[in-house]
């Protein structure tokens, strides 16, 4: 049944500030649709009992770029980004032809997000049909909301991973019928080609031209590593610049988002700042793998959507609390401090922005969907020092309640 009345502390973010008032006695109402109908301080005599004592309320996560065929390889160094997806990634990936193998990690996968308070995910499925479309079952069972897609390939991976483009394009079409716009668009199919080293030129004008005709969402990877810009340079000669490549095949505009962007010229940023696309800064993975740091301030300067990644397998942790800490350390290494408080603003309302869902999730706003969380926290912390635990405390304490639109996610 939809959670009807919550009553606790609340971190509520700010539409205009990347931050949050903190209210530590607010009444939370919603319909039976799910949907916010009122938010306020508790009024004097209320009969209403806390709901949880000892936690605080806040949207629930909104993690940008995660990697589902990565769940169980979290973790496992085997060297950057080419090396480690030859080494490490996919031969993991390759297992999931295997229905059975894929339904097993979909659950876990699906665990693993309401564990750390992630209400929503974009996603990169598998680029097998059946273990996506598991993918997007599991998410279905379990009250989640997401963006997924299956992940084209058609060259520089092994054979079992790779799809020639009328077989893969087949494929979206059926999952797109079959899955995009459940639940009143609870779940959503995304375009996603690997990125531009695994994908022929035919391969990615149609995956755009997909994209066009359903107006779907875009999801792929963007300037994560020096080597990796390099490859697609010879795959792609001719083109300005790596943005560009995707540019030219229709797949970057408003439902676009971009992870990573690691190394952007300041042309570069002005390109993406104007096709209106997004990116999922994710931090952890770019240290974990030796890539670089991403620009936070770049991207802000220009008015860039910018949400917070996880990327599992190469980030170390389904935790956007964890994120949040390297999104600090990340912004701290380039001269561009940011508090704990824009950071979380970033791994919620951000996140909302970034996949076009800022007018359903993030804010807890009236009309907008209770998509919550519930944090367990200590006892007696100021404002400042609750910014401080939830960004870089992540080890401790557990996630007690997770909704979405006011249903307990499961």
């Amino acid at each position: 049944m939809p959670a009807r009345t919550l009553r606790g502390r609340f971190l509520r973010p700010r539409a205009d500030q990347r931050t949050f008032d903190d209210l530590p006695d607010a009444l939370l109402i919603s319909d039976e649709t799910g949907r916010i109908v009122s938010f306020e301080p508790t009024p004097p005599g209320s009969g209403v009992p806390v709901t949880l004592p000892g936690v605080v309320w806040m949207p629930g996560f909104v993690d940008a770029h995660v990697h589902f065929p990565q769940t169980r390889v979290v973790g496992r160094s085997s060297g950057g980004l080419l090396t480690w997806l030859e080494r490490t990634v996919f031969p993991e990936e390759a297992r999931f032809d295997r229905g059975a193998y894929a339904d097993e990690v979909a659950a876990e996968f699906c665990k693993a997000l309401i564990t750390h308070g992630t209400t929503t995910a974009a996603i990169y499925g598998s680029s097998h049909p059946l273990a996506t479309s598991k993918l997007f079952a599991a998410l279905d069972r379990s009250n989640l909301r997401a963006m997924a897609g299956l992940t084209l390939m058609d060259r520089g991976a092994p054979p079992v991973l790779c799809m020639p483009a009328d077989t893969a394009l087949l494929a979206c079409e059926a999952l797109i019928e079959q899955w995009h716009g459940v639940d009143d668009g609870r779940l959503r199919f995304c375009v996603t080609p690997r990125f531009a080293v695994s994908c022929t030129p035919d391969l990615l004008r149609r995956a755009g031209a997909l994209a066009a005709r359903y107006d779907l969402p875009v999801q792929t990877h963007l300037s994560e590593t020096l080597d990796e810009i390099a490859a697609v340079a010879q795959a792609f000669p001719g083109h300005a610049s790596y943005l560009d490549v995707y540019a030219a095949f229709g797949l970057v505009g408003t439902r676009t988002v971009l992870g990573h962007c690691v190394h952007l010229s300041a042309t570069e940023w002005d390109a993406l700042a104007a096709s209106g696309a997004a990116v999922a800064h994710c931090p952890d993975s770019n240290a974990f793998l030796g890539s670089g740091v991403m620009s936070l301030a770049d991207a802000t300067a220009r008015g860039v959507r910018v949400g917070l990644g996880t990327d599992v397998g190469a980030g170390r942790s389904f935790s956007l609390r964890r994120t949040c800490a390297a999104a600090y350390d990340a912004a701290l290494s380039r001269g561009a401090r940011i508090g704990p408080d824009e950071a979380l603003w970033l791994a919620t309302v951000g996140g909302a922005r970034a996949l076009g869902l800022e007018a359903e999730v993030g804010l807890l706003e009236p009309g907008f969907a209770c998509d919550l969380a519930a944090h367990d926290v200590p006892a007696g912390l100021d404002t400042d020092a609750l910014f401080d635990h939830l960004a870089f405390r992540a080890e401790v304490g557990s996630v007690k309640n997770v909704y979405v639109r006011g249903r307990r996610a499961v």
